[in-house]
């Protein structure tokens, strides 16, 4: 960071997280592909949990999936700031070549400022998604438009995954 009027120059440590994933059935072996993700991600002012369930359904070359994710946050001084959320994910797609799939998602997601329901905000966001494979390397880009136009969040999200099969 530099040019902050309060701070000098240089390097600030913010967080650290480690994220694993643990697939229980293999889509492409079993009718139903099922797999947990689990992300936890703390600092000095910061603490993070994020988890998911990833249900996967292939029907040839359509693949359906669908992720519940539920996320915790503690942030500032002591923590003292906190918010939940809770998201709904679907998405199709349809595979071109091996390298090569392409298709839609959706998502909705409720966020609970302070875990209050009282100021729970509904959000969805709905596009395209392209993914491309290479030997153990694969890479997918969703760009995500938010028709709600909820106050303080973004239109537009764009999300892009980069993994090694191992």
């Amino acid at each position: 960071h530099s040019g902050e009027p309060d701070r000098s120059s240089g390097f600030a440590y913010a967080a650290t997280g480690l994220e694993a994933i643990y697939n229980f059935t293999n889509p492409a072996t079993k009718p139903l592909g099922f797999s947990i993700y689990e992300e936890v991600r703390g600092g000095d002012e910061l603490f993070e949990s994020e988890s998911k369930i990833i249900l996967q359904k292939n029907f040839g070359r359509w693949t359906a999936a669908y992720n519940a994710t539920f996320e915790a946050s503690w942030e500032g001084n002591s923590w003292g700031r906190h918010e939940a959320e809770l998201q709904h994910a679907v998405g199709l797609s349809y595979e071109f070549s091996h390298a090569l799939c392409a298709g839609m998602e959706m998502v909705c997601e409720v966020v609970f400022p302070d875990w209050s329901t009282d100021e729970a905000v509904t959000n969805f966001f709905i596009g395209p998604n392209v993914s491309v494979r290479h030997g153990e390397w694969f890479a997918t880009v969703t760009a995500l438009a938010q028709p709600t136009r909820t106050a303080g969040e973004p239109d537009v999200q764009v999300r892009s995954i980069v993994g090694f099969e191992f």
